[in-house]
């Protein structure tokens, strides 16, 4: 068993650090909400502290799910915290979607501490994080990777090394980059078949038996069609991540027409009062234009 601490305890991370108590580990939290991390504690034991410097002391893994880069950075660098009480020899892992570049920023601040990194975004969402299924995508070095590892299992059904230091980032680009224009195109599949008439749970059951088939139809096909978007992946978290991607995209030199294409239509649904629908909200605007 390991002694970690786990910091941001939002829809993601309170119930993965949850799965680390569960497994026995020694759990210490931190959470910018400090009420949260109280809630967290009364719930799963531990102990929460009030700075990622404090909660890090003596941790052998220190995790990170907060929002974005600057998130990631206020919490792992500067003076209050965690990389700078983090001893040598343990191993930071940001489950964080953020940027390749702050992946690479926090491995190279690691280094001069001694201590590894692990650039770990996942995907599942709330549900896989509450039922301990979510793939996990790595960037870092074996030896950092093959230590963390086994404290991961116990809310994933698969974690992965994908290369260095800002692989696993760039991997979870590409999973959101594949899943926004299946989520488009699922949109104008449901409205399509409504407009057609047809009878549209019996068409779901028919072409998910081919190759049509998908996690998106699977899961949000009926409430696509229903207009019930309030549950999942908020389309303000898809943006930010679309973000990303457009961003590493510029560097990269790599066309994403699609991408922009959805980005402006989720920019749309916001609009619309939507943030915090489900992703597959796209819908709602070829139903409603």
């Amino acid at each position: 068993m390991a002694v970690v601490t786990f910091c941001g305890l939002g829809v993601m991370g309170g119930p993965m650090a949850g799965h680390l108590a569960s497994a026995g580990h020694d759990v210490t939290v931190y959470n910018r909400t400090a009420a949260k991390a109280e809630a967290w504690v009364a719930a799963h034991g531990g102990r929460a502290l009030a700075t990622p410097r404090l909660a890090a002391e003596g941790a052998d893994i220190v995790f990170l799910c907060v929002g974005n880069d600057d998130d990631v950075r206020s919490v792992a660098l500067g003076a209050d915290g965690a990389l700078a009480a983090m001893k040598r020899g343990s191993v930071l892992v940001d489950h964080t979607t953020a940027s390749a570049d702050v992946a690479r920023e926090l491995a190279s601040a690691g280094k001069a501490h001694g201590v590894g990194f692990v650039d770990a975004p996942v995907s599942g969402g709330q549900a896989g994080a509450q039922n301990g299924q979510l793939t996990v995508m790595c960037g870092g070095e074996q030896e950092d990777f093959d230590a963390v590892a086994p404290v991961i299992d116990a809310y994933a059904r698969a974690c992965t090394l994908l290369g260095p230091a800002g692989s696993g980032q760039l991997t979870k680009m590409v999973n959101q980059l594949a899943i926004a224009g299946i989520v488009q195109g699922l949109a104008e599949a449901m409205h399509f078949a409504s407009r057609a008439g047809l009878d549209v749970d019996q068409v779901i059951d028919v072409i998910g038996k081919g190759a049509a088939q998908s996690w998106q139809l699977d899961n949000r096909g009926r409430t696509m069609w229903r207009g019930e978007f309030d549950f999942g992946f908020a389309v303000e978290w898809m943006r930010k991540d679309l973000r990303i991607c457009l961003e590493e995209a510029r560097h990269n030199g790599a066309r994403l027409p699609l991408a922009a294409l959805v980005d402006q239509l989720y920019a749309q649904v916001i609009a619309r009062g939507g943030a915090r629908w489900d992703t597959s909200s796209l819908v709602q605007l070829l139903d409603n234009p």
